[in-house]
C-alpha cells in the first residue's frame, strides 16, 4: 500500500513536493525519477519485501520501463514463477515486479493476470508512453489532470493541486450529484478539471493525446444458468476461502475488522481457519445501543477465539471531522467515515494491514434498499393521488425518532424514495435529493449555472452496461459499479490510509464478484431476505444468530449529534462559509436547521452534507482553515493484547 503520483515533464522538485503531501499513504520511503519526458514520485509502505530491493520507482533490467506502483497483487508468486518460465529474471521479492515484468511479456493483458487491489504508472521510455491503471473493482484511488498538454496523475486530488499550474476551481455541478447521492460519481470531481480514473479503466498518454478504456466489466449474462443451491453454496465458501487465504500474505502484522455483521464475521471465521495463531480483531462501539453491534461482535471474537479490542466513540469534535475531509480530497457524507478513521488509528497501533468486510451488501444484497425496490413494486400499484396525497403527507407529518431505524423512521425514508422517479430503481433510497429541495435549496444563480437538474444520468449510463435481464442483479451491478466505487472503497482507501493502514477486501475479490454476476437474484434475495445464498453458505459454520440477522452498520449517529455536539458548529459553518452563501439559500438553510432542531424531520443527509462541502472548500479553497496537524504514523500500543 502506497501513494503515487507524477506527470509528463521532467521537474524532480515538484516530483518530491506532491509525494511529500501524501506521506501518510507511504511513510517508510519515498522515491522519485525522472527523464526528460515524464516524472514519477512513490511513498512507500512496506507490506511484502520490506527490503530497499522493494523501493520505487522500480525499473526493469535495462532501465527502459518505469513503475510506481500502490496496492497489491496477491498472486504474485505464481505469476512469478510463470514469468520466469519465460526466461525473466527477478532481483526482488516484492509484487511490483511483476508488473514489469508482465508488461514485457504480455503488453497491456498483463493487468488481467491480476489478482488484486491497484493503481500503477507505467512509463515506456523506446514508446515515450505513460500507462496508468486502475483495478478492476476500483479499491485504490487514481484520480488525473489534463489540459493545454500538461499531464499530472496521483493517488489523491490533493497530490495534483501541489502543481501551480493546476487551477483550483469548484466544480460547482458536481455538488449537485454530491447531495443527492452523498459522493461526486466518477469520473467527475469536486474539482473542475480533475477527473477520477472509473473502476476497471486503464488510461494511455501518447504523443500528447491521453486515452480511457475499460478493460473490464462484472459481464452479467442476460439469464443465468441453472445451479443448485448445494452447488452454489461449495462455490461461494471455495471463493470466499480463497480470496481471504490470499489476503494473508503479508510481511508485517495484519488484523481484522470486526464488527459483528456477517461479512467482517465471515473473514474472521476463515482467516481463524488459516491462522491457527494470535488473531487481533478491532470493533467500533457507541453508548447508543440502535447504532452499536458490540454485542454480537465479542461473541464472534469469542467464538474464533480473537484477541479482541473495542473503541467506544462517546464524543465528536471538529478538527477530526475536518481532517476527515482532508483525506478524502472531497465532500463525502458517507455516516461511517469518521468512526473508520478512529478505528484505523487505533489498529494502527497494533498491526499494519487489516482485512475488512466491504463489498459484501453490494456483491450479495444487503441493503434494506433491496427490500424497499421490492415493497415499492406493490406500493406503486396503488394510485398516485393516494400514494402522493395520503401516504407521502402523512409520512412527511410524522415526527423524527432519536433511534437509528424503528418502524416510524424506517417508514418515512421508505416513502421518501419510493415517491421518486422509478428510474433510479433501488437506488431512490440511497439518494437524498427530491423536488422541494431542488426548488428551495439552490440560490438562483446556481440553477442558471448548472440546471436543468438531471439526477439520475449517471445511473442511466451505468445501467446500459449491464445486459442482465434479472432486477435484483441489475440492481447488484449498479451497486457495486456506481455507489461502491466512488463512496464506499473510497472512504476504506483514504481513512485507513489516513493512519498508513492497509485495507484489504476478501469479499471484492473479481473471481467471487464474477460469480455471483451469474448467480439468480432470486438466490440473493429470497422473499424478504438478503443475502440469502450467502447466509446458506455461512451456516454451520458462524453461529446461527449472526448468519441471520439483518444489517445494522456503524454509521455515526450524526442527526443526534447535529442537535447536540455539533448544533452551534452547524449552524456557524452554514452561515459563514462563502460557498453555501453562493450557491445556496440561506433562509431555505435555517429552515431545515429549525425542522432538524426540533424533530420534526430529519434533515441530517441534507445538513451533514452542507456541512462538508462547507468544510471542503474552507479547507481547499482559502486561508481560514486551521492547520492539520504534522503527520506521525500512530505509535505502536504496548503489546499487553487490549486496547
Amino acid at each position: 500500500m502506497c501513494g503515487i503520483c507524477g506527470f509528463n515533464w521532467r521537474n524532480p522538485d515538484l516530483a518530491a513536493k506532491m509525494s511529500s503531501v501524501i506521506t501518510h499513504r507511504g511513510p517508510d520511503q519515498s522515491g522519485v525519477w525522472c527523464d526528460d519526458n515524464v516524472s514519477l514520485a512513490h511513498r512507500r509502505l512496506s507490506i511484502i519485501d520490506l527490503s530497499d530491493d522493494g523501493r520505487q520507482p522500480m525499473s526493469n533490467e535495462d532501465g527502459t520501463l518505469q513503475v510506481v506502483f500502490n496496492g497489491e497483487i496477491y498472486n504474485f508468486a505464481e505469476i512469478r514463477e510463470e514469468l520466469e518460465k519465460h526466461g525473466h529474471r527477478f532481483k526482488s521479492k516484492a509484487d511490483t515486479e511483476v508488473i514489469l515484468h508482465g508488461y514485457e511479456q504480455w503488453g497491456f493483458e498483463c493487468v488481467k493476470k491480476f489478482i488484486g487491489m491497484f493503481a500503477f504508472a507505467l512509463w515506456d521510455a523506446p514508446k515515450k508512453r505513460l500507462w496508468i491503471v486502475r483495478d478492476r473493482i476500483g479499491v485504490k484511488p487514481l484520480y488525473w489532470y489534463h489540459k493545454a498538454g500538461r499531464f499530472v496523475f496521483g493517488s489523491e486530488i490533493k497530490c495534483i493541486l501541489e502543481d501551480p499550474e493546476v487551477e483550483r476551481k469548484v466544480n460547482h455541478a458536481a455538488l449537485y450529484a454530491y447531495l443527492g447521492f452523498e459522493f461526486v460519481p466518477a469520473p467527475d470531481t469536486a474539482f473542475e478539471d480533475i477527473h477520477a480514473m472509473p473502476a476497471g479503466h486503464w488510461g494511455v498518454l501518447e504523443n500528447g493525446n491521453f486515452k480511457v478504456e475499460r478493460y473490464w466489466d462484472i459481464g452479467m449474462p442476460e439469464t443465468c444458468p441453472v445451479r443448485s443451491e448445494g452447488e452454489m453454496v461449495e462455490r461461494i465458501r471455495s471463493l470466499i476461502d480463497d480470496a481471504v487465504r490470499l489476503r494473508l500474505v503479508s510481511d508485517v502484522p495484519l488484523g481484522a475488522f470486526l464488527s459483528g455483521g456477517l461479512d467482517s464475521s465471515t473473514i474472521v471465521a476463515m482467516m481463524r481457519k488459516h491462522n491457527p495463531g494470535r488473531l487481533q480483531t478491532f470493533t467500533i462501539g457507541y453508548e447508543d445501543k440502535t447504532f452499536s453491534e458490540m454485542d454480537y461482535a465479542q461473541q464472534v471474537a469469542d467464538v474464533f477465539q480473537t484477541d479482541h479490542k473495542v473503541l467506544i466513540i462517546d464524543k465528536m469534535d471538529r478538527a477530526s471531522l475536518e481532517k476527515s475531509i482532508w483525506h478524502l480530497d472531497e465532500p463525502m457524507t458517507d455516516l461511517s467515515s469518521i468512526p473508520l478513521m478512529f478505528i484505523c488509528q487505533k489498529a494502527k497501533q497494533y498491526v499494519t494491514v487489516c482485512l475488512s468486510g466491504e463489498g459484501g451488501d453490494e456483491v450479495f444484497v444487503g441493503y434494506d434498499r433491496f427490500k424497499a425496490a421490492k415493497i415499492a413494486s406493490f406500493f406503486n400499484a396503488l394510485p398516485d393521488w393516494f400514494r402522493r396525497g395520503v401516504v407521502g403527507r402523512f409520512a412527511e407529518s410524522l415526527a423524527d425518532r432519536p433511534q437509528k431505524k424503528g418502524a416510524v423512521n424506517m417508514f418515512k425514508r421508505f416513502v421518501e424514495g419510493a415517491l421518486l422517479p422509478e428510474e433510479a430503481m433501488h437506488l431512490r433510497w440511497q439518494y437524498f435529493m427530491n423536488k422541494e429541495f431542488e426548488r428551495n435549496l439552490f440560490a438562483p444563480g446556481y440553477k442558471a449555472l448548472v440546471g436543468p437538474f438531471d439526477p439520475f444520468r449517471r445511473v442511466r449510463e451505468h445501467a446500459a452496461n449491464c445486459a442482465s435481464r434479472d432486477v435484483v442483479n441489475r440492481e447488484a451491478y449498479l451497486d457495486t459499479r456506481f455507489m461502491m466505487t466512488d463512496s464506499v472503497l473510497m472512504k476504506a482507501d483514504k481513512m485507513s490510509m489516513a493512519s498508513s493502514l492497509e485495507i484489504r477486501v476478501p469479499l471484492l475479490d473479481h473471481r467471487l464478484v464474477e460469480y455471483m454476476g451469474t448467480v439468480p437474484g432470486s438466490w440473493k434475495l429470497k422473499g424478504l431476505t438478503t443475502k440469502y445464498i450467502f447466509r446458506k453458505a455461512l451456516d454451520g459454520i458462524l453461529p446461527k444468530n449472526i448468519v441471520w440477522r439483518g444489517k445494522q452498520g456503524y454509521s455515526l449517529p450524526v442527526k443526534n449529534l447535529l442537535r447536540t455536539q455539533l448544533k452551534d458548529y452547524m449552524i456557524e459553518l452554514l452561515h459563514e462559509e462563502p460557498l453555501v452563501k453562493e450557491d445556496f439559500d440561506a433562509a431555505y438553510i435555517d429552515r431545515l436547521i429549525d425542522e432538524h432542531l426540533s424533530m420534526k424531520q430529519n434533515h441530517n443527509h441534507v445538513l451533514w452534507g452542507l456541512m462538508n462541502i462547507a468544510i471542503w472548500h474552507r479547507r481547499f479553497f482559502t486561508s481560514e482553515a486551521p492547520a492539520l496537524p504534522k503527520y506521525e504514523v500512530p505509535a505502536p500500543a504496548a503489546d499487553n493484547g487490549k486496547a
